[in-house]
């Protein structure tokens, strides 16, 4: 008699059950290149983000400018200013990085120029800004300087780039004999940008 079709017991060959495993490998190789190519969305978002960081933190310093603009503050001596949108520089560099620090900085100077100062007043803030951004990314680099002593020396040598440019302008070094009264003007503005700095940094970290 012949066994029933239930009772008989299927013969697989060892080379039959390995070949499936063999071949369930290549999906899992194929499938690593998307991998690799992840990190793009990454990259646009961080990009993204920093966009929308400077575009704000401009924003917020170009408002500055304004409402120092109109204030009715005028002490008699040129070249003279309370310097508050400068606090939106230096809680950018302190919250987030010198590249942010930098382009907000910037982007408000030309605006501003374009706006209130005119050419020559956004040409002497761009050479105040270099030369006081490049300080202040040097004195926080060291950790020796609180941001109240990083920002008095931001403001002295904000002076003393625009003391630069209209000495090469006039082409007469005699104007630096009007730098001592550039030098406590910038203590004390950088004084006050630092102490509203450190409030505004213990409540933003």
């Amino acid at each position: 008699m012949t066994q029933s079709p239930r009772n008989a017991r299927p013969v697989a060959s060892g080379s039959g059950s390995r070949s499936p495993q063999r071949g369930g490998s290549s999906p899992q190789r194929s499938g690593s290149p998307p991998q690799r190519g992840s990190s793009s969305p990454q990259r646009g978002s961080s990009s993204a983000q920093f966009v929308a960081r400077v575009a704000l933190m401009a924003s917020l310093a170009l408002i500055f400018s304004y409402i120092e603009a109109i204030i009715p503050y005028n002490p008699g001596i040129p070249g003279i200013k309370l310097g508050i949108a400068n606090v939106v520089t230096v809680i950018a560099l302190y919250k987030y990085g010198w590249k942010e620090a930098a382009s907000v900085s910037v982007i408000r100077i030309i605006v501003a120029g374009l706006l209130f100062n005119g050419v020559f007043g956004m040409l002497y803030s761009l050479a105040g800004a270099v030369l006081s951004l490049i300080g202040m990314i040097g004195l926080k680099k060291t950790g020796l300087f609180s941001v109240i002593g990083v920002s008095m020396a931001a403001g002295v040598l904000h002076n003393m780039g625009q003391l630069l440019v209209a000495a090469a302008l006039i082409e007469d070094l005699r104007i630096f004999f009007y730098f001592p009264v550039l030098l406590f003007s910038g203590i004390a503005a950088g004084i006050l940008v630092g102490i509203i700095s450190t409030m505004v940094l213990r409540v933003v970290k």
